[in-house]
């Protein structure tokens, strides 16, 4: 890779080929929890431009340019009153679509404010996240996957700061075999299997060995990567015996999530979304095939290591992401906890704010990184030749995009192809919210 294309897959700002891809995309903004207590607003910023979401006295969303289209101040301080948010400046009125209702320092009689839109933005709540689309015309459809049809109380949402750019960080969810390094633990059982950072010990389907340990002692796997509707489905194989060979089925939804099996009965579906080119944040939404999920307690889990308002991470590289030399000979591989998201977070914040991969030396382990690659310039070049790109979809499109299938499991060396399919299929019909949104999943 050359640094041309570097540049052209990584800068997502105003003007640039790859921001006017994501563009075509609704985008997670924030967690609904943060527009929760007593003043329901707050900045974001999203593909290097700043805006203000907020929510009205009527509890409608708006979103809109940070800039007061009057002066240019900065709309995020402003006062929500009077069906509308108030600029602190000169009091100028904009309701949730933009539209001016007061500007109070006119003369009586005035009709500016008839004249004057604060530009607003499409918002939406699925499953604990707030959505904006950020595009010109009509927004596209959101999919069907299993993160948005799941019911509210088998879904949870979190997010976290890192301090790189995006692409890298969509690049190590689709790199299957850094899990047998990067997330090795020198020990699997606790006494406590609910602990936060080692539910990924839970036993792999149909079996009762820990995950982390089948990637512990069969660290070079086989990949297999195929194109799909979405973006792309991982195979990774671990061959155990002539019997048995431990199976994943990961993807990549396009542009920028993955969707991975957290356990047998959860599924991790997580974007990475540029706050700038140097930095963004990950949301996910925990979607349960089985029991409700405990809201509470996952917030709590999760709010031990990341910080409000901004949920940026207490381990960063300003203190080495915990380091510590003993628990690395003793515990985990990295020496940095038990939190998975840490080690990731230090592998791709360690690799600088924007990865320089003219520098990369890549094998077969990379095969979705590049095939990733290949679908982001093939998008690129599509927007800029006036073409919609992968999953931008309209709703007859976005019903056909289900699942997607993901799992963790012990099955057969011979006859693998089919086993992750019905593996699918008898978990959904175990699942009471699953079982009522069903259709045809896989070929």
């Amino acid at each position: 890779m050359d640094q041309a294309q570097n540049e052209l897959m990584t800068r997502t700002g105003p003007g640039t080929p790859a921001g006017r891809l994501m563009r075509q995309y609704w985008h997670p903004v924030a967690l609904v929890d943060e527009l929760e207590g007593p003043r329901p607003a707050r900045a974001v910023r999203v593909l290097g431009e700043d805006y203000v979401l907020f929510r009205d006295e009527r509890g409608r969303l708006g979103m809109l340019d940070r800039a007061c289209p009057h002066r240019g101040v900065d709309l995020s301080f402003g006062r929500l009153e009077d069906g509308g948010l108030r600029c602190l400046l000169h009091g100028w009125l904009f309701d949730v679509e933009g539209k001016c209702l007061e500007t109070p320092a006119e003369p009586k009689g005035s009709v500016l404010c008839q004249r004057v839109r604060a530009r607003s933005y499409p918002v939406e709540e699925r499953n604990g996240i707030i959505w904006a689309w950020l595009g010109e015309g009509a927004a596209p459809a959101f999919p069907d996957l299993d993160c948005f049809l799941a019911p509210r109380s088998h879904a949870f949402a979190f997010k976290g700061h890192i301090a790189c750019n995006w692409l890298q960080a969509l690049e190590v969810g689709i790199d299957p075999a850094h899990a047998s390094f990067l997330h090795r633990f020198f020990e699997d059982e606790t006494t406590d299997g609910a602990a936060y950072g080692r539910q990924f010990r839970a036993a792999s389907v149909d079996s009762d060995i820990p995950m982390t340990r089948l990637m512990r002692e069969y660290p070079n796997p086989r990949i297999d990567v195929e194109g799909t509707d979405y973006g792309l489905r991982l195979f990774t194989r671990r061959h155990i015996d002539e019997r048995r060979t431990h199976l994943r089925v990961t993807n990549l939804v396009f542009p920028y999530a993955f969707v991975i099996p957290l356990s047998a009965e959860m599924t991790i579906t997580q974007w990475h979304v540029p706050i700038d080119d140097v930095s963004c944040y990950w949301y996910t939404i925990f979607t349960s095939f089985g029991a409700p999920v405990d809201h509470r307690l996952m917030r709590e889990q999760r709010l031990q290591l990341y910080e409000l308002p901004d949920y940026k991470p207490r381990k960063h590289r300003g203190n080495a992401w915990g380091y510590d030399i003993e628990e690395q000979k003793r515990s985990t591989f990295t020496g940095m906890g038990n939190d998975i998201n840490v080690h990731d977070q230090w592998a791709i914040e360690s690799m600088g704010a924007i990865q320089d991969r003219t520098r990369e030396h890549l094998g077969t382990t990379d095969k979705a990184i590049l095939a990733n690659r290949r679908l982001l310039l093939r998008a690129i070049a599509q927007v800029e030749a006036g073409e919609a790109p992968l999953m931008h979809l309209d709703r007859a499109r976005a019903a056909t995009i289900r699942g997607p299938v993901t799992c963790d499991a012990i099955g057969p060396t011979t006859g693998w192809e089919t086993y992750w399919k019905e593996l699918d299929r008898r978990r959904r019909a175990g699942s009471d919210w699953a079982r009522a949104t069903a259709s045809p999943l896989v070929a």
